[in-house]
């Protein structure tokens, strides 16, 4: 995790807390520090100072863990491949083996972890050397979450082995500087795709923290705003991420307009914290205005173009007070997007597998109102 608790009681901590002079492990107070040291930190201080101090020796820890995690979870779709970046079965220096977690298939997409880290850390340096404008530096950093070859974002494990990948990239650059803060919501965003979402909450708390201590632009905190409401649903704290979720609905509007990406994705955040507290009139006001936008700006086979149809779909669905024909709809709805995703995202991608199993759902109520076997 962050390391934002002191290490001997657990308590938050100040961005100033006092820390180890060697390897900045930090604390609340020296009485902590002092009883730290005696229960074993003396042990292993010099350690964590020769791995980088107490944050990289921290994040690099964590990222072999993770990397083990991801490769176990590959392993029957890996076997007998190669990393399609050094086109070798295990890594020369870290000896992992390799992953898949994006939309590839067949014989392509697969990669070692550390290849994927590998090639997004010179693009970006690249493009810093380069002094590439923001555009440029945003598509080179977008290989840290998104595949080169199915242009697809990477999921699950394989995703969460990214951020912490990142993080430890990132994380001995001074606080003010942007790799390091964007490091900071990848790894969030890992955390959350694995469905770690308290220490996702405590990463994203602490971004947040960073973020008004030292000035951001508007767009920059929303962007954090809307991380922490995704955290909040996943957590069940529905009140909480539907405030969160109009404030960034409106703040996107008012800053990008609405038929920006970034306000089309937020709205159907927006609208899915409706559809959570059975606000299904509100949830299909709001997407009939957004669905066509996104048709047209986004295309009909964008991830958010078709999670707005299958949230549209299910608002429909589950109300109810839906007629026949609004059943019909929301199963031909589901139908239709479930067979764009797979074909674009491939079976296993999050979305495909939450529209087939709405699809189910929609289906069964349809038949129990004709009156006919699912």
């Amino acid at each position: 995790m962050i390391l934002t608790n002191c290490a001997a009681c657990a308590a938050p901590l100040d961005h100033d807390a006092p820390r180890c002079v060697r390897c900045k492990t930090r604390y609340c107070n020296s009485t902590c520090q002092h009883d730290h040291w005696r229960r074993g930190h003396k042990q292993i201080c010099k350690k964590i100072h020769r791995g980088g101090n107490a944050e990289q020796y921290h994040a690099d820890k964590e990222y072999k863990a993770v990397v083990a995690v991801a490769v176990e979870a590959c392993a029957e779709d890996t076997k007998g491949q190669t990393c399609y970046i050094c086109t070798e079965a295990l890594h020369w220096k870290t000896k992992e083996s390799i992953v898949r977690g994006c939309a590839c298939r067949g014989t392509a997409g697969f990669a070692h972890v550390s290849c994927l880290a590998e090639q997004a850390t010179i693009l970006r340096k690249e493009a810093e050397e380069n002094n590439l404008d923001d555009k440029a530096c945003n598509e080179r950093w977008a290989r840290w979450e998104v595949c080169s070859l199915c242009e697809q974002n990477y999921h699950d494990v394989v995703f969460c082995a990214l951020g912490w990948a990142c993080w430890k990239t990132y994380v001995d650059r001074p606080e003010t500087k942007g790799v390091r803060r964007s490091a900071m919501t990848h790894l969030g965003n890992g955390l959350s795709a694995v469905g770690n979402y308290a220490d996702a909450l405590f990463v994203q708390e602490a971004e947040l923290s960073l973020e008004q201590r030292i000035g951001t632009s508007e767009e920059f905190m929303l962007i954090m705003q809307n991380n922490i409401a995704n955290t909040y649903q996943n957590l069940g704290r529905l009140d909480k991420t539907l405030l969160t979720r109009r404030d960034v609905c409106f703040g996107y509007m008012r800053i990008k307009g609405e038929k920006h990406r970034a306000s089309l994705m937020v709205a159907n955040n927006y609208a899915a914290s409706l559809k959570d507290q059975n606000r299904f009139d509100e949830v299909k006001s709001l997407l009939r205005k957004r669905i066509p936008m996104a048709r047209r700006v986004l295309g009909e086979t964008d991830i958010a173009t078709l999670t707005m149809r299958w949230q549209y779909a299910e608002a429909e669905y589950r109300d109810v007070r839906a007629t026949l024909g609004d059943l019909r709809e929301a199963a031909t709805t589901l139908e239709e997007t479930e067979r764009t995703a797979r074909r674009v995202l491939g079976n296993s991608h999050p979305t495909t597998r939450g529209m087939e199993c709405h699809l189910q759902n929609a289906r069964a109520a349809l038949s129990t109102r004709e009156g006919t076997p699912p």
